[in-house]
């Protein structure tokens, strides 16, 4: 337990007991300044945190907890290659991959060793094999371009290439990307049949090449291929992210397409390796360099800036405060974006994996709350689903917008607009609401009777003061997003710093996959003794057996 921490806490939250008689609005209106001073500019980026409930006084507070719990110490850590995994003893170097790998002078080290020259390697195999499949020097077994690809993963493995490929659609020129990722068959073979196995190839994404749900999907694709192409042709058409040589050569796939990565690339941390060849195939080489590049910017801005202008730390600080001081069980991440509709799942992952955790980086059990439930989803859409809660439910949600100035479609300017709008007006509703004077006077106008208007009004009553950020860029293009997950990462680690957890493990999602494994027993072998088993899970697996009995 970190006494500091826990006596600025108590500070923090007398601060908020007395802040809570100040409504945002009037926090605005007390301070013209009040949006200079409570926002963050980063190259083509602007953060801007002054919709949320906190003043100079909070502010000053939170930049303490983090020294106190020191966060540049932590961050300086991770950067040098010290291995702040505990629980598995591993660096944690995801930056490293987007280090201007091809400067030479650029030194980092694990267990002695210069990791730089290694990423490099890797780098320049990605690129050399993504541009011969893009120009058609590999070719299929049918001596056919490829025009398709599927990612088979799962976890980190799937989810950042998704994302980053659907965040990056108009700069896609290369064979179309697909991704399978859940065990249940119908996203494997819904992918299949709209395909053609001769122009189709397929990258395996298993670091163990033991990943059940990742290696079921790749052996049911393979006899896919085989069935048209034949056993030894099939082969031609497999790759595989992997460090596991004896097992992916078993598989068929020669060592020349196998990239490799590290124990110090958590998954979810991973897009940046060679999880990310799919990415790399769809838009080229350059594309992706430009995307590690932005990455490595926010590294910089990250690793350098003073904690008061450094975008990642004051997005940590205020997930601290929202989570800890004012008690939100949760945050909303709300991309007016479209292409950005895969954010939010992402970033749960990298959230809620890294911070949800129960207890310190020295096995005690937490005396305040840690990672929040992460949800949302792209607007406008969001707008018709779930906004309802958001402005007048009896939970308060904190809202993270993020929104891009200009589109790459130029001759659809009207739609851009009508989305800028959208998202500006949003978080300004959720700050203002709108009162029962205000609504009474409306419904005078519209011309309803006094008693209309005291049946309607307090259904149209928004409290506001509902706190909210915005990030806004200029245009969603490979730097920006690069530049964009990295603050996020840094955010997620600024997190777990102030808590002193471990945010790079992930062991509770290990005990399910153990079940799981036990589970299948049970369910290939009906006779198997179930008297360990506890009366729902027989009762469940009676019954399934009693459909299949009577299919």
């Amino acid at each position: 337990m970190n006494d500091k921490r826990e006596l600025i806490f108590e500070e923090l939250k007398k601060i908020k007991t007395q802040l809570d008689n100040t409504s945002l609005a009037e926090l605005f209106n007390s301070n013209p300044k009040r949006f200079e001073e409570f926002s963050i500019s980063f190259d083509d980026m602007i953060f801007d945190y002054s919709k949320v409930h906190i003043n100079k006084e909070v502010l000053s507070k939170l930049l303490d907890v983090a020294k106190t719990c020191s966060v540049e110490a932590k961050r300086d850590a991770m950067y040098r290659g010290d291995k702040i995994n505990i629980t598995e003893n591993r660096a944690v170097l995801h930056t490293a991959l987007r280090n201007n790998p091809n400067n030479k002078n650029k030194e980092i080290y694990v267990d002695a060793k210069n990791v730089m020259p290694d990423i490099s390697e890797v780098l320049e195999k990605m690129k050399l094999f993504s541009e011969a499949i893009r120009n058609g020097e590999i070719l299929s077994s049918t001596n056919e371009k490829f025009k398709d690809v599927i990612n088979i993963g799962i976890g980190g493995s799937h989810l950042g290439p998704q994302m980053v490929a659907q965040a990056l659609t108009p700069y896609q020129d290369g064979p179309k990307v697909h991704f399978v990722s859940n065990i249940d068959s119908s996203h494997l073979s819904d992918t299949l049949k709209t395909l053609n196995p001769a122009t189709t190839l397929i990258i395996v994404a298993s670091k163990t090449f033991t990943t059940i749900e990742t290696m079921t999907n790749a052996n049911s694709a393979k006899k896919w291929l085989q069935k048209t192409l034949g056993v030894k042709n099939a082969d031609l058409h497999f790759a595989a992210l992997s460090t596991a040589l004896e097992k992916t050569k078993a598989f068929g796939i020669s060592d020349d397409r196998v990239f490799g990565f590290w124990d110090w690339v958590g998954g979810r941390y991973s897009i940046w390796s060679a999880i990310g060849l799919s990415v790399m195939i769809a838009i080229g080489s350059k594309n992706f360099s430009e995307f590690l590049k932005g990455a490595h910017e926010m590294d910089e801005h990250f690793k350098n800036t003073p904690l008061e202008e450094n975008m990642p730390v004051i997005l940590g600080l205020i997930g601290i405060w929202h989570t800890n001081i004012c008690s939100y069980a949760t945050r909303a991440i709300l991309p007016y974006d479209e292409r950005l509709s895969s954010f939010t799942s992402y970033v749960q992952q990298l959230d809620m994996e890294s911070n949800g955790k129960r207890v310190s980086s020295d096995g005690k059990e937490l005396y305040e709350k840690s990672g929040p439930i992460v949800w949302g989803e792209a607007g406008t859409n969001s707008q018709h689903s779930f906004f309802q809660l958001l402005h007048q439910g009896t939970n308060i949600v904190p809202c993270e917008f993020m929104v891009g100035v200009n589109n790459h479609e130029e001759d659809m300017k009207i739609h851009n607009d009508l989305l800028v709008a959208n998202c500006l007006a949003q978080s300004q509703a959720l700050m203002n609401g709108r009162d029962v004077n205000e609504v009474t006077k409306i419904l005078k106008e519209n011309g309803l009777s006094e008693e209309e208007i005291s049946l309607l009004a307090p259904h149209k009553v928004f409290k506001g003061n509902r706190p909210s950020s915005t990030l806004m860029y200029k245009k969603l293009n490979p730097k920006t997003l690069g530049k964009i997950i990295a603050l996020y990462e840094h955010r997620v680690f600024v997190e777990g710093a102030i808590w002193n957890i471990d945010s790079f493990d992930q062991w509770g999602v290990e005990l399910g996959k153990e079940l799981a494994t036990k589970m299948l027993s049970y369910l290939q072998d009906t006779n198997s003794n179930k008297d360990n088993l506890d009366s729902s899970s027989i009762g469940l697996l009676d019954t399934i057996n009693s459909w299949n009995e009577n299919k």
